[in-house]
């Protein structure tokens, strides 16, 4: 499987964001996309995921299923975590896992594995912004795609947590998957390639 750009593009109301951006992330890789702010990391992630349009260029996957789009098997996790703060914990999962219809771990597992086992029953309001965080990495293993696509992943986390996030990169990795990950910060992870926007000419 292979996600790759070719001379893509992205214009914001008069602004160009970022202009013939080239990129290709075999199954098993991780991509660090890096660059100032402002730069277009995140718009290059919804970009790929069809919630920004690109101006020109083309994205293009092979070896995946031909029948699904790249939105439809890849995971997009942004700057806001994805929350019914009404809804505990569990069911938070619970709803992701059913609506993406797709084979994963087991929600009660996968909350096992970044350690809010303890706080399923607990309302989602009450969440720390680190559990926020970890409760959305929850949803990449509990409904499997095999792109995930993260922004600033590490964000609200503390060490012990991107400690766990970068084993969870590492498993997906050694899946099949492939990941791109917008970061200013490491990532724990050895080997990443980088692409990096907002370079001078």
């Amino acid at each position: 499987m292979r996600l790759s750009a070719c001379g893509v593009v992205c214009v914001r109301g008069d602004r160009q964001v970022f202009a013939d951006v080239d990129f290709h992330v075999d199954a098993g890789e991780l991509l660090a996309i890096r660059g100032p702010n402002g730069a277009g990391k995140t718009s290059l992630l919804r970009g790929i995921v069809g919630l920004v349009q690109l101006t020109a260029g083309r994205i293009e996957l092979v070896g995946a299923d031909p029948e699904l789009t790249v939105s439809e098997q890849a995971h997009y996790l942004g700057h806001r975590d994805a929350l019914k703060p009404s809804l505990s914990v569990a069911e938070n999962l619970a709803f992701w896992a059913r609506y993406l219809g797709t084979s994963g771990m087991r929600p009660a597992e996968a909350l096992e594995t970044v350690g809010l086992a303890t706080l399923a029953e607990l309302p989602a309001a009450y969440l720390s912004a680190g559990q926020r965080r970890r409760l959305s990495v929850a949803r990449l293993l509990a409904a499997y795609r095999p792109i995930w696509l993260l922004d600033e992943p590490t964000t609200a986390l503390d060490a012990a947590a991107q400690s766990q996030l970068a084993a969870i990169m590492r498993r997906h990795l050694a899946g099949g998957g492939l990941i791109l990950a917008a970061t200013h910060g490491p990532l724990g992870l050895d080997g990443t390639r980088e692409l990096v926007l907002g370079e001078g000419p």
